[in-house]
């Protein structure tokens, strides 16, 4: 075993607890530093109206690997629970369901061979073993050769650009095939989808990995925000907290890569522009607790002319409540845009408007209680040669690593990527 080392975990999110989780069973002496009052980050839960929900929706797939395992390594493994979903698409003032071969062929908006395109690239997305070959090809272009102009005008278009904007064909192919791939492997046949959760939600993992790390040598210091990584001689040294150093032997950060740049003074400047070079999505998510579901899908893709938002996630049809339904529905954009800084009134009025469009017998005695969550980083921009711009995550400043969900690429953002992350991160720390 390597020496015992004092080590500094910046962010007490799932990536940050996971790699934290590895150091102390390594035998360091962990301290996680988080600035919010809670573990978990994004997937962090709160009161809703007297629900414990997480402030963004997430679930779990059949590929999610890195998850499982460490769910079995904690005892947790019963606590994953899979649920038969199905997935609506809303176009044009028809809501349609979607995710079937025969739904495929009975939507009356695609010609039969638009709809063989779009099926043959499914399959072929979900056999792709090597997304090196796709990180340098740009996703629409990608999308379009495959499924043709009628299929993406139909299908595509609208979700990328209210999602990215200025920014929608900046994407590399690689990033959405994983999408495609992750949500196809996770079917139980191809007529029926199954994804899972936890009992407890998100939280029950955060919580067994807090107690695992605070049983050994570990701490978790609530609303601690560094404010600097000190280093001395081309090392990092330790954490600035308020007006107090304290002295670690290497230093983890697994906060969004945009604070490193300020945080971190004697990142060296070859990697400072790396980091400068990856821009970031933000996410203002509308959250609704409902007497009555909206529809019968747990995913809702939209592309209407007016509704401005993707879609909505039903998360009910997935993980039920009782005596009520949550459903999300993100705003997502630059953080330049003006919809970021709208009044949360006026957001949560717009998608009470959308809803009623969706299902007529929607009505505002529906809602129980209304909250909008907002995040600047909710999406990495992973641009044609994305695993090429990435920062190391061992750092030529020595004893800092660094890492955010930026390294999932080109996964999708889930538990099971950070996860994934933050044990590489331990592995490369405690070496």
């Amino acid at each position: 075993m390597a020496e015992a080392k004092r080590i500094a975990v910046l962010g007490a999110g799932p990536m940050g607890l996971a790699c934290a989780y590895d150091l102390v069973r390594l035998g360091h002496r962990v301290t996680v530093y988080e600035a919010d009052d809670r573990i978990g980050g994004m997937s962090a839960s709160f009161d809703f109206d007297g629900l414990e929900i997480e402030r963004y929706y997430h679930f779990i797939c059949a590929t999610d690997h890195p998850l499982f395992k460490l769910l079995d390594e904690l005892g947790l493994s019963h606590t994953l629970k899979w649920a038969d979903t199905r997935m609506g698409f809303y176009y044009r003032g028809t809501l349609y369901e979607w995710g079937r071969p025969d739904r495929l062929l009975l939507f009356p908006h695609l010609s039969l061979i638009a709809k063989i395109r779009y099926a043959l690239h499914v399959f072929y997305t979900k056999s792709v073993k090597d997304w090196r070959k796709l990180d340098k090809i740009e996703a629409t272009g990608w999308l379009r050769r495959w499924v043709g102009a009628e299929a993406y005008e139909v299908l595509w278009r609208s979700l990328f650009e209210l999602k990215f904007f200025e920014h929608a064909q900046r994407l590399s192919a690689a990033w959405i095939g994983t999408r495609i791939q992750r949500v196809a492997k996770s079917r139980k046949s191809l007529f029926q989808e199954r994804l899972g959760t936890l009992d407890g939600g998100s939280e029950t993992l955060l919580k067994e990995m807090e107690a695992r790390i605070l049983a050994g040598d570990g701490a978790i210091r609530l609303e601690s925000r560094v404010q600097e990584v000190v280093a001395e001689d081309g090392k990092a040294t330790g954490v600035r907290v308020g007006d107090k150093v304290e002295r670690h032997d290497a230093v983890v950060s697994t906060i969004p890569l945009p604070y490193v740049q300020r945080l971190v003074p004697a990142l060296p400047e070859e990697e400072r522009q790396r980091v400068a070079a990856i821009d970031n999505i933000a996410v203002a998510c509308v959250i609704l607790k409902l007497r009555h579901a909206v529809s019968p899908y747990f995913w809702m893709n939209i592309t209407d002319p007016g509704i401005s938002i993707p879609g909505v996630i039903e998360y009910s049809n997935l993980h039920p409540y009782r005596d009520a339904h949550i459903l999300y529905a993100p705003y997502y954009m630059p953080k330049t845009h003006p919809n970021y800084r709208r009044p949360d009134e006026e957001l949560i009025a717009e998608v009470k408007g959308y809803l009623k469009r969706i299902n007529p017998d929607f009505a505002e005695d529906w809602v129980l209680a209304a909250k909008v969550s907002r995040y600047e980083f909710a999406q990495t921009i992973c641009t044609p040669g994305f695993y090429d711009l990435l920062p190391p995550m061992q750092s030529a400043l020595a004893g800092f690593f660094m890492a955010d969900t930026s390294y999932y690429y080109p996964e999708d953002r889930s538990i099971a990527e950070s996860v994934a992350v933050g044990r590489r991160l331990a592995e490369l720390v405690g070496r």
